[in-house]
């Protein structure tokens, strides 16, 4: 990349204009950027020993498949060629000769046949990175290309053409075993996420059933789902009753009741039940194809550690190639052993070879967002990866999040000689035709102590005091308080009843009819069972300061961070107050993440350091809006995603100290005389291995509990870029 950034970056106005994404082998010309034709840029490209092509999503998946292909069959001919050599020798000169091979000491001239297959699999090996490493070379722009093409040619220089042969053959193999990672990161992802199925069976007009492609299936049309089908499209339930497996989008375990008028996610499964739905989306417009989308382009938006690797290759490369020149010059002139010192300086050439260092970071970027995506949560960046684990101040809106969101009557005081029975019956009467959050949970608590529900005639909503309504020949009514004191009935509700109430944050419902008032219920937003259990899991993990922001009052918000241990409140708060209050906690701890509904939170949430929407997947808004979305409503998700990052850093920082830590072993190994340049790329090679394993393990994140133990479509034009992967 460091070589596009040079080449390209000027012609569109500056490197900062340019996106890379490693692991879709594509470059992005952002809108920002100068206006240059796509022909100039594929010139520009193709001077860096690459080719390009602009980016189609149809045919990406093939590309990249031919370049596989492509690289396979050149390693695999530059191993054939090596093996022949290694076992003409062997031939020739018995296993003693083949062990001075390794050893170093072959120095008995090489029959022809030897050295042309040796030769032979030299130049299978090189051919695919000699342009990019002439590019390198003409602009002074040393890349590992350079190096190991400089390594392969000194030791031809020498009469080292097993050496040779062999650097160039495990450099070819490291670079194949690469692409291999990167294609299996990708994959992941597709495996994870490319869910729906690609037919519908439709239902037409006459009646009859037909299977056509999921892309041709209208909004509007009505398909059916059978129990074990997956569902091919976004839609609402029209017939049928089933529970349905929504884990491949939210990560949720338990099935989920569907019945008429409920909505139904593309890739889910039906588990039950035959049902009939109604698409609401096209096939490109689904929540799956959203996060598909999503996940696919997160890597562009690197994370500061990958931007530090890449930084640090591009300075490293240039220095080793110097410490090269001056390894090979300044104890020659000394000693006078020229070839000695010429070959050492070639195998700190190879040692140096940042392969492993450069591929690991994206790929285990990668690896963890396809991981969270399967559990239900969706990061939009490798920035977004990183930060969660730093995060030291945590703000939350109070309802949906920490509460349910839904009203349940907690308690029900009967005053002046009537019963719970008979208050629930009047209440549960004026409330029967209603489908209000706060009359869904009457008739709730009503049908649990069986009071009878007779609806009440000529109902009719007081603004902002509540409901009026006859039962028989009786007036009944309903409402706040200050409504029964408009009735006349100021003074009734005891104090201590009213006080101790409001104290627990809860709402206070009146009811009474002509004669006077009968009760009160008490009614509240229900607070999530495992809300305390995840607030102590989120101090455990660090966050310092955990916030509730809301525009409730003042008394109800400090009720419930009391019950659930937040430790500050700021209530009573408009939009422009929540931005106000992320800014003192942007000024005063190091990471700071808002978690809201990803709309009216907007503002807040882009003031923070990253901002997280709950229960995403109804939601497209919500989706487009944070930079991680939870697709279910569960908070329990946010110390999952905390430890997720922690796990993906951990495994960065493993395979960063791997990589150096075998440079340094070789380093010290060069410096005694006491390496090879075979044992070098070979070591190599196996670093690559041990490090994109490591970072494969992140896959399978998402099959961990993410529940506490306690309880954007990119902007501007795509290109693609060949090889791009093997670029630093």
């Amino acid at each position: 990349m460091s070589i596009l950034n040079k080449v390209i970056g000027p012609a569109v106005g500056g490197a900062e204009h340019l996106a890379f994404d490693v692991i879709n082998g594509r470059m992005t010309v952002l809108d920002s950027a100068a206006s240059v034709a796509d022909n100039q840029i594929l010139k520009l490209v193709a001077s860096t020993g690459m080719s390009a092509k602009p980016w189609d999503a149809d045919n990406a998946a093939a590309d990249q498949a031919a370049h596989l292909t492509r690289q396979k069959r050149f390693t695999a001919l530059s191993g054939g060629f090596w093996a022949a050599g290694f076992l003409w020798h062997i031939v020739e000169t018995g296993m003693g000769g083949a062990l001075d091979l390794f050893a170093g000491h072959g120095e008995a001239p090489m029959p022809l046949l030897e050295v042309s297959l040796f030769a032979l699999a030299i130049l299978c090996g090189v051919w695919l990175v000699a342009p990019k490493a002439w590019s390198s070379a003409r602009r002074l722009s040393p890349d590992m290309n350079l190096l190991m093409v400089v390594a392969v040619a000194g030791a031809i220089g020498l009469g080292e053409f097993f050496e040779a042969a062999t650097v160039a053959f495990f450099f070819s193999l490291s670079l194949y075993l690469e692409s291999w990672s990167v294609g299996r990161a990708r994959n992941a992802v597709s495996a994870l996420l490319d869910l729906a199925p690609p037919t519908a069976r439709v239902i037409r007009p006459d009646g009859s059933e037909a299977t056509v492609p999921a892309e041709q299936v209208a909004v509007g049309d009505r398909f059916v789902a059978r129990g074990g089908d997956r569902i091919a499209l976004d839609g609402e339930v029209t017939d049928g009753v089933g529970a349905v497996d929504q884990a491949p989008i939210t990560g949720e375990s338990a099935l989920v009741p569907k019945e008429p008028g409920d909505e139904v996610y593309a890739g889910t499964i039906n588990g039950e039940g035959t049902l009939t739905v109604r698409a609401t989306k096209a096939a490109a417009d689904t929540v799956l194809a959203k996060i598909i989308r999503m996940v696919g382009d997160a890597h562009s938006r690197r994370a500061e550690v990958e931007q530090w690797v890449a930084k640090f290759a591009r300075i490293y490369t240039p220095a080793v190639m110097a410490l090269a020149i001056v390894i090979a010059l300044v104890p020659s002139l000394i000693t006078g052993a020229w070839g000695f010192w010429f070959y050492n300086a070639l195998v700190l050439l190879v040692i140096a070879c940042p392969c492993a260092l450069v591929i690991s970071t994206p790929v285990s970027i990668v690896a963890a967002l396809a991981s969270s995506a399967r559990a239900g949560v969706l990061i939009k960046g490798g920035a977004y990866v990183e930060a969660p684990g730093r995060t030291t101040a945590l703000a939350m809106d109070k309802t949906g999040t920490i509460t349910m969101g839904e009203p349940e009557v907690a308690a029900v005081h009967p005053l002046c000689g009537a019963s719970e029975v008979d208050l629930l019956t009047l209440a549960a009467s004026l409330e029967a035709r209603s489908s209000h959050p706060l009359a869904r949970a009457i008739l709730a608590r009503a049908e649990r102590d069986g009071a009878p529900v007779a609806p009440a005639q000529d109902t009719r909503t007081v603004p902002g005091r509540g409901l009026e309504g006859q039962s028989g020949t009786r007036a009944i009514w309903l409402g706040s308080e200050r409504f029964a004191e408009e009735k006349g009935f100021s003074g009734v509700i005891p104090a201590d009843l009213r006080d101790r109430i409001q104290g627990a944050g809860s709402t206070l419902v009146a009811i009474g009819d002509e004669e006077g008032l009968h009760g009160v219920l008490e009614l509240r937003d229900r607070i999530r069972p495992d809300a305390r259990s995840i607030v102590a899991q989120l101090h455990a993990q660090g966050v310092k300061t955990i916030v509730m922001l809301t525009g409730d009052n003042e008394r109800t918000a400090r009720a419930v961070a009391a019950e659930v241990g937040i430790d500050i409140v700021r209530a009573g708060l408009l939009p422009e107050d929540k931005v106000a209050a992320i800014e003192e906690l942007v000024a005063t701890h190091d990471v700071v993440a808002m978690i809201g509904d990803g709309v009216n939170d907007a503002p807040a949430m882009a003031r923070a350091h990253y901002g997280i929407a709950m229960g995403a997947v109804g939601s497209d808004a919500a989706i487009e809006t944070a930079d991680i979305a939870l697709m279910t409503d569960d908070i329990a998700k946010v110390p999952w995603l905390i430890g997720h990052s922690r796990r993906t850093m951990a495994i960065i920082r493993q395979n960063i100290g791997i990589s150096l830590a075998t440079k340094v072993l070789f380093v010290g190994l060069t410096a005694l005389g006491m390496a090879s340049m075979w044992g070098a790329i070979a070591a190599d090679v196996g670093v690559s291995l041990v490090v994109v394993a490591n970072a494969l393990r992140l896959l399978n994140a998402a099959d961990r509990n993410p529940q506490p133990p306690g309880d954007t479509e990119d902007v501007g034009r795509r290109m693609a870029t060949g090889a791009l992967a093997h670029e630093e």
